[in-house]
Order: structure tokens, then C-alpha cells, then sequence
């Protein structure tokens, strides 16, 4: 399982890597291999509000529909449009082409409290 350590991470799965203020998001690589083969992913629209821990979209696989949740609040600014033609992405590139979204977080603050590699490898041994 890979987990980069310069990311930050939600106890739902979810990575945020900072970006000049804003943050994207994406699945991390233990959600996309827990998840199976993803055949579909509904994500938000660009000026959307989203509050931390809000519901972000969701993912389908074959496996399973799983909702995906942000992991600061504030506007969506960016989403990645070629994951609906190419779901899999995640699959096979989680932390690249993978990504679900940028957010312009209200509250940078937000950022700082999610889930560092080392916390979010001990979530996901437990």
C-alpha cells in the first residue's frame, strides 16, 4: 500500500495534498484496492460548497457504491472531468491522474488537522 508522506489524509480514505492554497483531493491507494475495479465516479461541479466531511460525490466499483467525502470545506475550483471516460484512474494511478478535485478551503486550518502518512498508516493497521 502506498502513502506518500507529504499528503494529509481523512479516516474516510480520502488524500489532500496543498497546492498554493487550494487542496486536492483524491482516493487513497487502500480505498481504490479495497474498492475493487471503479466503473464510475459522480464528483461535484465547479462552484460547489462543500463542508468538511460534507459529501463530495461518490465512486462505484464493481464491488460497491461508496460515497466520498471532503476533506477541508470550501468551493470547488477544479474537477477532473477525463474520470468520467476514465474511471479507472484511480485504480491505477490513486495520487496522479486519480485526483477527484481542487477545493479553495475557507478554512486553510482545516488542512492542518486531517490525518498525517504515519496516523494514517496506523488507522489502516487497525
Amino acid at each position: 500500500m502506498d502513502v506518500p508522506q507529504d499528503l494529509r489524509y481523512t479516516s474516510d480514505h480520502e488524500w489532500a495534498r496543498l497546492e498554493d492554497g487550494k487542496v486536492r483531493v483524491g482516493l487513497t491507494d487502500f480505498a481504490q484496492e479495497a474498492l475493487g475495479d471503479i466503473v464510475f465516479v459522480q464528483l461535484p461541479s465547479v462552484g460547489d460548497t462543500v463542508v468538511q466531511g460534507g459529501e463530495l460525490g461518490e465512486v462505484e466499483s464493481t464491488k460497491s457504491v461508496s460515497q466520498v467525502y471532503a476533506p477541508v470545506g470550501g468551493t470547488v475550483v477544479e474537477v477532473n472531468t477525463s474520470l468520467g471516460e476514465q474511471p479507472e484512474c484511480i485504480n491505477t494511478d490513486a495520487y496522479g491522474e486519480g485526483w477527484l478535485c481542487v477545493i479553495e478551503a475557507s478554512a486553510p486550518a482545516e488542512f492542518e488537522e486531517l490525518l498525517d502518512a504515519a496516523g494514517y498508516l496506523s488507522l489502516t493497521e487497525s
